[in-house]
């Protein structure tokens, strides 16, 4: 499994999910543009010392990635509020693409065209929440996805 982050703005979220993707042992993808520098110091804070370990990928935008990565349609499994499905129905495949979107925005609508099928959401119970932080649900469908794979 992958996690991939699209546009990220926010360094700290960046930071903390290329910690979880050292302690899961997956590669982190990170698609271009992004909000700071990749050596700002709070990226490395928020992974602390891990963030030499992690497995990073980056591409200049989201066609560059599909063009070089090839990702099949069912190894794609997107991730928005507005997602029409839960988290926890897939069965996730074993090298599927966890992709997320930047903090302000989500994802672009073009990159979800035509995959309707494949976007997910986090549940929220208590509809005064707008959303949650990105480092926290990418950390939650991490999770999840993982434990599907240990149990389906």
């Amino acid at each position: 499994m992958k996690v991939v982050l699209v546009t990220p703005e926010i360094p700290f979220n960046t930071g903390a999910i290329g910690r979880t993707c050292v302690a899961m042992d997956m590669e982190l993808i990170l698609i271009k543009p992004y909000g700071f520098s990749l050596d700002e110091k709070s990226v490395r804070r928020a992974g602390t010392d891990y963030w030499k370990h992690v497995h990073l990928s980056e591409y200049d935008n989201w066609q560059d990635f599909l063009t070089v990565r090839q990702p099949a349609h069912d190894a794609l499994y997107f991730f928005e509020e507005h997602g029409a499905q839960s988290v926890f129905e897939p069965v996730y495949q074993p090298d599927c693409f966890l992709v997320f979107g930047c903090e302000s925005a989500g994802l672009p609508a073009q990159i979800l065209r035509g995959s309707e099928d494949r976007v997910f959401n986090l549940p929220m119970r208590n509809p005064l929440v707008r959303s949650l932080n990105l480092a926290n649900v990418a950390t939650a469908v991490v999770y999840q996805a993982m434990r599907t794979q240990l149990v389906g």
